[in-house]
């Protein structure tokens, strides 16, 4: 049997990236997988090679997308068993050039959006659902011109303990997946220079290289399925040891 056969997932920012590759891989294993983006000519791309897939075009940062997006869930009837929230952006940008409009854009996204994902998902949560966020390794390293990202990422780790308290009536589990350096196009375009920043990023990784969307996504699958009936609260890092070691 498949791993998700007959559940409901939603994923955020399903478009490209890690999202992209866990809605496919979620759809394998079984499951109806709602997506969200942001630009609907991606978005429908996604949708087309996922296969048993739902796109709504929407933002997280836009509460009224979230609403729209719900309803959607809503009215196929089903509830939802997984959440992962993972739409996230990032940036470069040091103390000194940190503006009020890089801090709430990071944050409107990053955490406000990520809340609120999750808050407005509450009604349409099955018990027993999993629900699991995105973080990230710079979290705990404090690379420079990263600190706005990073401090996001930490309060998403921290919500995610706090709800996993919060929920655990209801046997739903909240759990952190945190990659460390991601071949993603969203990785690559934090640089004028792609090639040179990736193979810094891999020299630093224990092994060796960057990390694969799929391998993200195999976490992921394992925190949505019941092949961690056992887990919440919990961080597993998909970094290569970089945070390890």
């Amino acid at each position: 049997m498949k791993l998700l056969e007959g559940k409901t997932a939603l994923v955020t920012g399903g478009s490209t990236g890690i999202g992209r590759a866990t809605a496919v891989r979620m759809a394998a294993e079984g499951a109806h997988v709602f997506v969200t983006g942001r630009r609907k000519a991606e978005l429908d791309a996604a949708v087309a090679e996922i296969g048993d897939a739902t796109g709504v075009v929407g933002d997280i940062a836009n509460l009224a997308d979230l609403d729209r997006l719900y309803e959607a869930v809503r009215a196929r009837g089903r509830g939802l068993d997984v959440l992962f929230a993972n739409a996230s952006v990032a940036e470069f940008v040091t103390l000194e050039q940190t503006t009020e409009e890089h801090f709430d854009h990071i944050f409107g996204i990053n955490v406000r959006g990520m809340v609120f994902t999750v808050r407005k998902a509450l009604p349409v949560l099955n018990d027993g659902a999993a629900v699991i966020l995105n973080g990230s390794t710079n979290a705990d390293s404090g690379a420079a011109a990263f600190g706005a990202y990073a401090a996001s990422k930490a309060a998403t780790r921290s919500f995610a303990r706090t709800w996993a308290n919060e929920l655990k009536e209801r046997g739903i589990r909240v759990n952190t997946v945190t990659p460390g350096p991601i071949l993603t196009p969203g990785l690559s375009g934090l640089t004028d220079d792609p090639e040179a920043f990736e193979r810094n990023m891999a020299a630093q990784v224990p092994l060796g290289r960057l990390g694969s969307p799929d391998e993200v996504a195999a976490a992921v699958l394992f925190l949505a399925s019941g092949q961690s009936s056992f887990v919440t609260g919990s961080n597993l890092y998909v970094d290569g040891g970089l945070n390890q070691i």
